[in-house]
């Protein structure tokens, strides 16, 4: 464990502490650091997966591998 010192949304602390019946800063500060370091469910993995990009992975390759074409000695 290490020491450091933070900056902490009061507000915010203070609701994590209540609804999670926490003693201290500390205890809700590495409640909140462990709950987003677990490994994730397979189904909520599944729903942050991908941005919606419709792009094309080809045609962005194709252009750089002309550019590193042209730039080689």
């Amino acid at each position: 464990m290490t020491r450091t010192n933070l900056e902490l949304d009061e507000q915010a602390c203070a609701a994590v502490m209540r609804r999670y019946e926490l003693p201290t800063k500390r205890a809700a500060v590495n409640f909140a650091l462990w709950q987003l370091a677990a490994e994730l469910p397979i189904e909520e993995a599944r729903r942050l997966k991908g941005s919606g990009w419709d792009g094309g992975l080809d045609v962005l390759r194709a252009a750089r591998h002309s550019v590193l074409a042209i730039h080689q000695p």
